[in-house]
């Protein structure tokens, strides 16, 4: 069963289409595999790209989408963690910064570019020195990792100067300033990227299919039970090891092995807020010091992102809510800053996430560690869990290595950090060629750019969508940053089973548009409905279901704590197809 490790071409097609989702699942029940991947979010991802180019054979299976818990949900940076060099955590930045710079310029250049962002200095003489320092050790470890070129090194602003950069920016509110530069990345994306990079070096891939328990011989785990949601069927796979990279559900999926673990995960809840571009004036991003943390305002297209809150969060991991309190806490602390304040009416969207934390550290979340644990707790089983996006790989690759040492005969060494993720292979070309290429698919070059950033060299493959009907070529109603064809491509080439998916993960449109999707969703359901073979009626429960979800989440914004917004976001539950 042991395969070639790959480091060439795709030998296979990286598409996820309902026929590739369907082949996957009877493929993995024919024999015993070497590993299965439980969870589908950036880790697990990660994980099962890193055991097939070892040459294993390989499954995962993800119970909802891909990267729909916290992989979908974060601050969209790829960065070192300044503020962990304040915890003189310099092993974890110098880790971060590496693969910063292996994502930005060999895995996924299409996906994770630069952003700058300023930071304002409050007090005269020793925070410039102080906050320097930090700055200049943080751009001489990204320097030394070997990674940090097309990065521009930090520089040191007058208030003038400041001000120039970010006019929106109070005069009181600063002396001086320090800009530097990090990497943004659009998470659900790119976790949907490496699921696809993975399914083309010949991974078993399934989402909406959920692990409800584990296959036992003795004590060893052999293999896990299945339930495919889609079909409302369970089938078994065995495997010789089982991976557990469910994160903030670690602990409820070591339960089904009857086994309470080496070290417990507990989930910090962090808020985002989204609103358009011109309610604040400014061509960077911002990070802002707070009484525990730090206040990132994150250029995002037409948009800002500014986040983050984080605190304890101990009810429903599937749906967390966000508050009144929540985006009230943002609003207050991002507007001590701002010459036009901004209100809830600004507010287009607003997500809230789960940070996988280890326990046992620090009472107070925003000082647990993001560093990650590897436990093999009993036979056939490994548990990862902890960490930061930015390190999934690394995490993937301790995790995979954990495996390797239980085979039984040799696996070759991890060859990720020379992969390139789908989309990444002739990207630059790509885009050094966008005018023409605009000119010769009559589309604006700004929407090709828009593609480009999203697709990478994939692009053309949503252009023959558009050769084949140019009605796809026309924006989405209601979200006109995209066009229709994306929305098909989502369905027919990304994974997407639902709505939710389209309109959540694959596009941004539920968090980009006042509406929150509601005018663009009829037209995606429409779109999708043939590709994914649904009925009238299920287009239709698709549509109200999709409608529901952004009144449960109106009405959770709503509420004054997490009890009572919880409460009201569960009244849309997840969506399952008529039988």
């Amino acid at each position: 069963m042991r395969q070639t490790p790959a480091t060439g071409p795709f030998p296979a097609s990286s598409t996820l289409g309902p026929a590739e989702r369907q082949a996957a699942l009877d493929a993995a029940q024919v024999d015993e595999l070497d590993v299965v991947v439980i969870g589908g979010g950036v880790v697990g991802a990660g994980v099962a790209l890193d055991a097939v180019t070892r040459g294993l054979t390989v499954a995962m299976f993800e119970g909802r989408d891909w990267a729909a818990g916290t992989s979908s949900r974060s601050s969209k940076l790829v960065h070192g963690g300044l503020r962990y060099l304040e915890m003189l955590d310099f092993g974890l930045v110098r880790e971060a910064l590496r693969e910063r710079g292996l994502l930005a310029q060999r895995l996924a250049p299409h996906l994770v570019r630069p952003v700058p962002f300023l930071y304002p200095l409050k007090h005269r003489g020793w925070e410039r020195l102080y906050a320097g320092a930090g700055v200049a050790l943080y751009d001489t470890m990204g320097i030394s990792s070997g990674n940090a070129r097309g990065l521009p090194r930090h520089r040191h602003l007058t208030r003038k100067g400041a001000l120039r950069q970010s006019p929106g920016l109070r005069k009181d509110s600063l002396v001086g300033a320090i800009q530097y530069y990090d990497a943004q990345v659009d998470d659900a994306r790119h976790t949907a990227a490496v699921v696809r990079t993975a399914a083309a070096y010949g991974a078993l891939v399934a989402s909406r299919a959920r692990v409800v328990g584990f296959l036992r011989e003795g004590e060893r785990v052999t293999g896990v039970r299945v339930r495919d949601f889609e079909s409302d069927t369970e089938l078994e796979v065995r495997a010789r090891q089982v991976v557990n990279a469910t994160g903030v559900w670690t602990d409820m999926t070591q339960a089904m092995a009857g086994e309470r673990g080496q070290f417990h995960v507990r989930a910090s809840k962090g808020v985002h807020l989204v609103v358009p571009r011109d309610r604040i004036q400014s061509a960077t991003g911002l990070i802002l010091r707070t009484e525990t943390s730090v206040l990132f305002v994150i250029p995002w297209g037409r948009h800002w992102i500014i986040g983050t809150t984080d605190t304890d969060w101990a009810l429903g991991k599937a749906h967390p809510a966000a508050s009144r309190s929540d985006i009230d806490y943002l609003l207050e602390h991002v507007n001590r800053v701002l010459v036009t304040p901004l209100t809830r009416e600004d507010v287009e969207g607003v997500y809230a996430g789960l940070r996988p934390l280890l326990t046992g550290e620090s009472e107070s979340t925003s000082k647990l560690s993001r560093e990650h644990m590897v436990a093999h707790p009993m036979p056939g089983l490994v548990v990862v869990a902890g960490g930061k996006y930015t390190t999934y790989r690394v995490m993937a690759k301790d995790a995979v290595d954990a495996v390797s040492h239980s085979l039984d005969d040799k696996v070759p060494d991890c060859v990720t950090d020379r992969i390139p993720l789908v989309g990444a292979e002739g990207y630059a070309a790509l885009w050094n060629s966008r005018h023409r290429i605009a000119t010769r698919h009559g589309l604006h070059v700004a929407r090709v750019e828009h593609l480009l950033h999203r697709h990478g060299s994939l692009l053309h493959e949503v252009l023959a969508l558009v050769d084949a009907d140019p009605s796809l070529g026309e924006p989405v109603e209601g979200a006109d940053d995209y066009l229709r064809a994306e929305l098909v491509y989502a369905a027919s080439h990304e994974g997407a089973r639902h709505l939710d998916d389209v309109l959540t993960r694959r596009t941004r449109i539920s968090i980009e548009t006042f509406d929150r999707g509601v005018t663009a969703a009829p037209v995606a359901a429409r779109l999708v409905a043939p590709v994914l073979g649904w009925s009238e009626a299920q287009t239709h429960r698709e549509v109200e279901h999709y409608l529901a979800r952004v009144e449960a989440e109106r009405l959770s914004q709503e509420q004054p704590d997490d009890q009572t917004a919880d409460t009201a976001r569960l009244g849309a539950p997840e969506i399952v197809p008529l039988a």
